[in-house]
């Protein structure tokens, strides 16, 4: 079977990682180790493992194709129809794509299911970008919610993504996806910023459901999202929503400072909080090297210096 025109989709531009390339290595199915309650396709029957798939080379010469039509690539992203950390030839795609990406970042989007297999581990390594997911830390609301294949320990998962974060000298960042009733409880919050404090990965992306899920579940309201913001403590937290609400209002630099001692504020964060006057006293922290804005794998925070 040729795969070659279905492996890539895109360039699409993304607000975080610029002009990307999307890079199928399940084109032909859904192939997955979890069924969430939230996922957009279709649900499905999870699997240990993908049974179709396009070959290295396949790949390698869509991407190649791509880049003599586009030769603006900001990054070429790793992903899947279902999971791609189950692509066989893993280790193998990526010292092929880190061959000819020239300019170009890699980035790897994941559910983090197989972090602690050695061989995806040290596959995951040599990305410029790692994204795993990270929705629920307690076994009950990982299976409720995720719906993992029987082979899966959460377990194992949260304590690999502490040993990659300590090995890793690139940028790993977590995303939590939460859905209304299932992980939006307080005692799961707190298991998962303890988790996430652990991990220390240099961003956590949160958010919720956008798009019609495959099953009847709901998403949570804006608020509860900055709720878990700002019980994040310490963790360059960025807020994820569509049509996201403004709500101006002005702060003293008394008040900018104290927030930002409580988390990092996002560029996004201050266009929907701060007003005029407000954000002019952050450019002003900013000069007298009060505060700092610093990127964490493309969104740029404001953070105390």
């Amino acid at each position: 079977m040729s795969y070659s025109n279905s492996i890539i989709f895109g360039p699409i531009p993304s607000r975080r990682f610029g002009i990307s390339l999307g890079v199928d290595l399940s084109p032909s199915k859904k192939q997955c180790n979890f069924d969430c309650l939230y996922c957009e396709l279709e649900g499905a029957k999870t699997v240990e493992s993908m049974d179709t798939y396009p070959s290295v080379e396949e790949v390698i010469s869509s991407i190649k194709e791509s880049f003599i039509k586009h030769p603006k690539i900001d990054v070429i992203t790793l992903t899947a129809n279902g999971e791609p950390t189950l692509y066989p030839k893993l280790n193998e795609l990526i010292d092929e794509i880190n061959k000819i990406k020239q300019n170009a970042k890699t980035l790897i989007l994941s559910n983090g299911s197989t972090i602690y297999n050695k061989d995806v581990f040290n596959s995951l390594l040599k990305l410029d970008t790692v994204k795993l997911s990270l929705d629920c830390v307690s076994e009950k609301c990982f299976k409720k919610l995720d719906r993992n294949h029987k082979s899966i320990d959460i377990n194992k998962i949260v304590t690999s993504m502490i040993d990659f974060s300590n090995q890793t000298k690139n940028d790993f960042v977590l995303e939590v996806l939460f859905v209304k009733d299932v992980n939006d409880k307080d005692s799961e919050l707190e298991l998962l910023y303890k988790a996430i404090k652990d991990i220390n990965p240099i961003r956590v992306d949160i958010g919720t459901i956008d798009r019609p899920p495959a099953y009847k579940v709901k998403p949570v309201e804006y608020s509860y999202l900055e709720k878990v913001a700002n019980f994040f403590d310490g963790i360059n937290t960025n807020i994820v929503f569509k049509n996201r609400p403004k709500q101006i209002n002005s702060f003293s630099q008394e008040e900018i400072l104290i927030m930002l001692k409580r988390r990092p504020l996002t560029k996004e964060d201050l266009e929907n909080m701060f007003d005029l006057e407000s954000r002019e006293i952050v450019d002003s922290l900013v000069k007298n090297s009060k505060i700092s804005l610093v990127d964490s794998s493309g969104v740029e925070f404001y953070k105390i210096s």
